[in-house]
């Protein structure tokens, strides 16, 4: 991404000095400036006539990336949103996108980029703020220059990491088209488990907020560094539950296990068609995973009988001590909205 696609924000037709040029407290247009590159010095009519495109596509882009909409004579806008607006018209007018494929990774990028633009936030200014009492002045300029120093740094790693992730999602679509033919028609089999922190409420209870804090941001990070070992993918999180997916029932149940060393939870498996969809998965067996992690015991795996069936035939060849796990059935029992289903128990293996 280069200045002239950064977005601007609200802020003074004037660029302001830098923050760190001056002493006191950092406006937010200076702050605005800094970190969107450009000062505002257009209205949403101007941006639009500018850029080529009709005002009502501009304010439906907008409201795809998250941003509120202005008044009529608010100077809200910079060039930089121009040339943004400009490169979606050179799209559509190509051909490469129509109007309801562009809105859509409008909102896919805005959803985004707003929860790691807020995630990284926090973590600089937590890293760089006192944790006690009100921030000074010089707090905040430090904040800012520090911000100024990693803007071009984080700028590339950005792109680059973006880059090598689409990357790696093409390549899990081309091999589940591969090997799957319905794939195409968006429907996919996969392994899905959740993961959930067992007495997560009492816990929160007993913790003040950087604890709390301390013990989700820990959970998560151990989740998310043991799935993508497996070659896997963190859908999301929920605090004190994951979402994770794996292309087969073993990988699944490889992440489950080690999952299920790192800390007390109760985690659910299921294996079977899901459809992926804004980043995200839906379908039966989603929700059968989510119920069969509720119905679990604290510390337990549970898992579908099409993950117990799928992990028997890729035992085929051997005993399950290979393996590292077992399964075993469970009694019959009744799932909300799902019906009677045979659970079974999956662990390591004792041999």
């Amino acid at each position: 991404m280069t200045a002239e696609d950064r977005p601007g924000r609200p802020g003074t037709a004037d660029e302001p000095p830098a923050a760190g040029d001056r002493p006191g407290r950092p406006t937010a247009e200076e702050i605005g400036v800094l970190l969107a590159g450009m000062p505002a010095r257009l209205t949403r009519t101007q941006v639009a006539h500018d850029a080529g495109v009709s005002q009502r596509l501009a304010e439906r882009i907008w409201r795809a990336l998250g941003f509120p909409t202005f008044a009529d004579d608010a100077v809200a806008f910079s060039e930089a949103d121009v040339g943004a607006l400009r490169r979606v018209r050179e799209m559509l007018d190509r051909g490469l996108l129509d109007e309801p494929t562009a809105i859509r990774m409008a909102r896919a990028l805005g959803q985004t980029t707003a929860r790691l633009a807020q995630w990284q936030a926090e973590i600089i200014i937590g890293h760089l703020l006192p944790a006690e009492g009100e921030p000074s002045d010089e707090d905040l300029e430090r904040v800012v220059a520090t911000a100024r120093e990693l803007l071009p740094d984080f700028e590339q790693l950005l792109v680059h990491v973006w880059r090598a992730q689409l990357a790696a999602a093409g390549t899990r679509l081309l091999a589940l088209a591969d090997l799957r033919p319905d794939a195409a028609l968006g429907r996919v089999s996969l392994a899905v488990g959740f993961a959930d922190l067992v007495a997560f409420t009492r816990r929160a209870r007993e913790l003040d907020e950087r604890e709390l804090a301390d013990l989700v941001e820990g959970f998560e990070a151990r989740a998310a560094d043991i799935v993508a070992a497996h070659g896997a993918r963190l859908v999301k999180t929920l605090g004190d539950e994951v979402l994770f997916t794996a292309p087969t029932p073993a990988g699944a149940a490889a992440i489950a296990l080690d999952l299920a060393g790192t800390a007390e939870l109760r985690i659910g498996l299921a294996y079977g068609p899901v459809v992926p969809m804004m980043g995200d998965v839906y379908g039966t067996t989603v929700n059968l995973a989510a119920r069969l992690t509720a119905a679990a015991r604290p510390g337990t795996i549970v898992v579908d009988s099409g993950m117990a069936e799928g992990l028997a035939e890729g035992l085929a060849g051997g005993p399950a001590g290979e393996a590292g796990f077992e399964v075993r059935p469970m009694r019959r029992r009744s799932l909300r909205g799902l019906g009677v289903v045979r659970p079974h128990l999956l662990r390591r293996s004792s041999s």
